[in-house]
């Protein structure tokens, strides 16, 4: 009489080789500084005419200020101090990213714009210390920042955010706000701000916006 011999049990891949493409797929989805480097790079800020009442009222009060989303401004630091300028593009919230009296930073502060607040508005300052160094953790104000620009625009106002030269911090928070409150991709957000000015953030706030990119994609991918 034959005895049937068991065959050894051979275990099935298919789940592992899945768990391992789905970590090969989720490493290739991973938004990186380099890659956000290479879009800024190839994304072309148009030519600003040289005629028109904006840039006109930009160089009469010899201020470098763009409206970068609406009623979100980008703007260096003579923008920022001439109050006069705030009061003719109607600003009421400024967010200055470069606060302080260390070189390469913007000593204004709630004192500064103590008349701003009018019988219309009420005035809204809002300043983040930070240097304009690849090293510097810009990454925790973003929400700040985000909150305190939404407010002034869901108030009917409008926002100024400027750092020295309106290059790199300020960018960098504007860039943030659109992808946490507008939902924007970080390529996405780089390309609708250099439609309208040309932004340099440093290599390491370049990589801070990556890491948010890859938070918010998966907090958006679970809820």
């Amino acid at each position: 009489m034959g005895h049937n011999i068991s065959q050894p049990t051979v275990r099935p891949h298919r789940q592992y080789l899945t768990h391992y493409r789905n970590n090969d797929k989720n490493m290739a989805d991973q938004t990186t500084g380099r890659q956000l480097q290479r879009i800024l790079h190839y994304s072309v800020t148009p030519c600003r005419p040289l005629l028109g009442l904006r840039r006109n009222e930009c160089a009469l009060y010899d201020v470098d200020c763009d409206e970068v989303y609406p009623r979100l401004y980008i703007g260096d630091v003579e923008s920022a101090r001439n109050k006069q300028y705030l009061r003719l593009i109607g600003i009421t919230h400024v967010l200055n990213t470069a606060e302080g009296t260390r070189f390469g930073q913007v000593d204004t502060g709630h004192s500064y714009y103590r008349d701003m607040s009018g019988v219309s508005c009420t005035f809204r300052y809002m300043g983040f210390p930070l240097v304009d160094q690849p090293s510097t953790d810009i990454s925790r104000y973003f929400y700040i920042a985000s909150k305190f620009i939404e407010n002034g625009i869901n108030s009917g106002g409008k926002v100024l955010v400027h750092c020295m030269m309106g290059m790199s911090r300020s960018a960098t928070c504007v860039l943030a706000y659109l992808m946490i409150a507008r939902k924007m991709s970080a390529a996405e957000a780089i390309r609708t701000v250099r439609m309208h000015r040309d932004i340099r953030p440093n290599e390491g706030f370049l990589q801070q916006l990556a890491d948010l990119d890859n938070e918010l994609k998966r907090d958006r991918l679970y809820y």
